[in-house]
Parts: C-alpha cells; sequence; structure tokens
C-alpha cells in the first residue's frame, strides 16, 4: 500500500547513523545497563539498535531488508509490532520506538502496547521517539504515510488510558528530521541536547513502564 517507502521517503543516509551514534553516547548509554535486552521497534536501517551496547539486541520491522543492515549480533525479527509473540514474556528490558506511532492507525498502536507491555521485565521501560504535532504541524504530513497525529500532552494521555505509567516528557528533544542542511557534528548534537532553550526541537521524548501489564480493555469497561 505504501509502494516504496525506502526508496522515495526513508532512503539510507549516513547521517542518521551518525546522530544515533551520538545519542547513544550522549543519551541513551546512560540509560540501558550493559546486561539489558534491548528492543528496537520500527527499526529501520538499524540506525539506533547497531549503535547500542547491550547483553541482547533486538531489532523489528516489516521491512525484509531488515536483516541486512543490522549489526553482527542483532536479532532481526520481520513482523508487525502488533505481533510480538517470538519474543517472551518479561525478557525486555528497554524498549525503543523512534518514528513508528504516528504510521500506525490508534487501534493498531494500543494492541502494539499491549504487545510491548507482555514483553517487558519488571524493570523494563518504553521510550517513544516521534514527530510533535504542537512544533512540527506544518511538515507532519509531508510525510504521505503519516496517519495519526500525537502532541506530547495526547501521548502521554493515550498511555496513561491504556495502562502505562509516562515518567518522562520532553516536548522538544531533537529536530525534526536529518533531511536539513544542519550538520551532525557530535560536539554539536552534545550542545543542543544540554541545551534548555531547542527553537528547532520538533521531536518528543516520552518514557513510560506498563502500571497494569495487561491494561485496560481497550473496548472501555462492561456495561
Amino acid at each position: 500500500m505504501n509502494g516504496d517507502y525506502h526508496a522515495s521517503r526513508l532512503t539510507e543516509d549516513h547521517r542518521r547513523g551518525a546522530v544515533w551514534v551520538a545519542l547513544w553516547r550522549y543519551v541513551f548509554r546512560h540509560r540501558i545497563a550493559a546486561d539489558a535486552c534491548v528492543l528496537d521497534l520500527g527499526a529501520g536501517y538499524g540506525d539506533f539498535i547497531n549503535s547500542v551496547t547491550a547483553r541482547r539486541r533486538i531489532a523489528v520491522d516489516t521491512w525484509a531488508g531488515l536483516a541486512d543492515h543490522v549489526a553482527p549480533g542483532v536479532e532481526a525479527l520481520v513482523t508487525p509490532v502488533t505481533d510480538l509473540g517470538a519474543i517472551a514474556d518479561d525478557s525486555v528490558d528497554f524498549a525503543f520506538a523512534s518514528n513508528l506511532f504516528e504510521h500506525l492507525p490508534q487501534d493498531a498502536f494500543v494492541l502494539a502496547l499491549r504487545e510491548i507491555a507482555r514483553t517487558l521485565s519488571p524493570r523494563g521501560t518504553l521510550t517513544i521517539l516521534q514527530p510533535n504535532y504542537r512544533y512540527a504541524f506544518r511538515e507532519y504530513f509531508d510525510d504521505y504515510t503519516h496517519v495519526a497525529v500525537y502532541s506530547h500532552i495526547s501521548l502521554a494521555d493515550l498511555l496513561t488510558a491504556h495502562g502505562w505509567d509516562v515518567t518522562e516528557v520532553r516536548p522538544r528533544f531533537l529536530p525534526l528530521t536529518v533531511k536539513s542542511r544542519l550538520p551532525v557534528w557530535p560536539w554539536l548534537i552534545a550542545a543542543y541536547l544540554a541545551s534548555p532553550f531547542k527553537p528547532m526541537g520538533k521531536q518528543m521524548l516520552v518514557v513510560a513502564r506498563p502500571d497494569d501489564p495487561d491494561g485496560p480493555d481497550p473496548d472501555g469497561p462492561a456495561p
């Protein structure tokens, strides 16, 4: 249905890998333990998961080319995020989704949340990085596969409504895309992350953990 998305919209770009290496160095290595199992949802070219150092690394995507791009040692699962049956209960310590849930209808997002909650260990968390519509509304639908709209408020509210405890919200975490002409020098990324002023910040970061592993009934309480 979406055609050749990787050839038209999500082309391979070495700058994306450079950004994730810097994000690992300055952000995520402080959040992921060496003995953790890390799950990358909607992994694409594997830029995030390839940069991670952890005991176990799993990449999930519906794209058949996934296995050709992940690093040695990364387990590649070609499956929708609504079906994580290949991953055991309580086995994932750090689940991550970058620029994923805006591509899913909301009912599929809720199903994915239930699957993710099932896989998370007692210390497990879900970190979501994606466009914040409040700040990216002009460019949001330049991506023709975007079907859902979230701000940092609505995303946190949806998670809470479906049995998650939201522990961190950063409304302006990163610029929207690496397609701009801005350089991706590591020191510049570090300075941007450390700065309290982020006028170009259009991607949000939201962290949550399951409050109830099963979550409430997505159809609401019984009458």
